[in-house]
């Protein structure tokens, strides 16, 4: 748009000094070719300016020189090229048509015919550097702004990695400590007792201490990693391990699974992590209920509902971070479903999971 206006403008340039000449001349063919040739004037900036010098010579200050030196000096760090070529221009606007030097000079406002020429030559010369000068701070300002935005970005995974270092230290040292310790115990009292119960909480004691550490420990190459590359997450749980998960709960509860469609891993993760929640939730704050847990598929929904009766036995208090529940509605709304939960009128409580299937 900008190329088309002017040419445009140079065009009217040369039709406001030829419009009462004869229909067709030397002169006008050779200052239309160089009007013509400021369509190319981006690609062949130099070969343009020198088509146009014939134009100045033949009408004096003329646009089209004027506008092809610009884009010249606008692209070249050559400056004796701007000044040579600044020069020429001038030149060729106050040299008399079929005159010699001596003709020029002897006019005594010579010395203004010269400034005068020069100064739009160079008024042009300057404008096309400064444009230059201001294209290339505007894209140092951007180097150096995306720079600094790099530098941000380094300074805060570099604080993320310590902290997770440090997290995954705890992890190690505390947790993994403590966990490991239960699953001795719990090994230890398996062997040495003879109540077929005993044995069996000992086992089951034992059984999900080893799957935590496993776990555990992969979550700790996690955060070691600290985003410097792709790490395996622990094995991710499955419709398929429910029946495992409910076993060894160590409370009175029954599954019942529907006719279900296959689900991609995001959803079997959220169902698998909801039952096991609402397990969790039952043992810290309802010991001795009974747990119905039933998977269904209606409504082009799938709905998982574990509902638990009252407590038998007083709780025990047990630390909680109380986050629980708000972090599986948090996985369900973005899996495009919701989870609820609700007080039972016989004194129990009910968690409901609904997610499209």
């Amino acid at each position: 748009m900008t190329d088309a206006a002017l040419v445009a403008v140079a065009a009217a340039d040369l039709w406001f000094t030829y419009w009462w000449w004869p229909p067709l001349t030397f002169e006008m063919s050779v200052t239309g070719t160089g009007v013509a040739a400021l369509a190319f004037r981006r690609r062949f900036p130099l070969a343009v300016f020198a088509l146009t010098l014939p134009t100045a010579y033949f009408m004096g200050e003329a646009a089209a020189p004027l506008i092809a030196l610009y884009t010249l000096a606008a692209s070249t760090h050559r400056r004796w090229l701007l000044a040579v070529g600044s020069v020429v221009l001038a030149m060729c606007m106050i040299w008399p048509l079929e005159s010699g030097p001596a003709d020029l000079f002897a006019d005594s406002w010579w010395l203004a015919s010269i400034a005068y020429a020069l100064a739009p030559a160079a008024a042009a010369a300057f404008l096309g550097q400064l444009v230059q000068v201001r294209r290339e701070l505007s894209a140092r300002l951007e180097e150096i702004t995306e720079a600094r935005e790099h530098e941000q970005l380094m300074a805060t995974q570099k604080v993320l990695a310590e902290e997770r270092a440090q997290l995954a230290r705890e992890m190690h040292d505390v947790v993994s400590h403590q966990v490991s310790l239960i699953a001795v115990r719990a090994g230890a009292l398996q062997v040495s007792t003879a109540d077929p119960e005993a044995k069996e909480a000992a086992g089951t004691i034992r059984k999900l201490s080893v799957r935590t550490l496993d776990e555990l420990r992969h979550m700790v190459n996690v955060l070691r990693a600290g985003g410097g590359g792709p790490t395996d997450l622990a094995p991710q749980p499955t419709l398929a391990q429910l029946g495992d998960l409910v076993g060894n709960s160590g409370i009175d509860a029954v599954l019942r699974v529907g006719e279900l469609p296959d689900l991609d891993p995001p959803k079997e993760r959220a169902v698998y992590r909801t039952v096991q929640e609402s397990l969790t939730n039952v043992r810290k704050h309802a010991p001795g209920a009974s747990t119905d847990i039933a998977l269904a598929h209606e409504g082009g929904a799938i709905t998982v509902t574990v509902a638990n009766s009252a407590p038998t036995r007083t709780p025990v208090a047990l630390p909680s971070s109380r986050h629980g529940l708000l972090g599986l509605q948090q996985r369900a709304v973005l899996l495009g479903g919701t989870l609820t939960w609700e007080a039972t009128p016989d004194g129990g409580w009910r968690n409901t999971l609904v997610l499209p299937a």
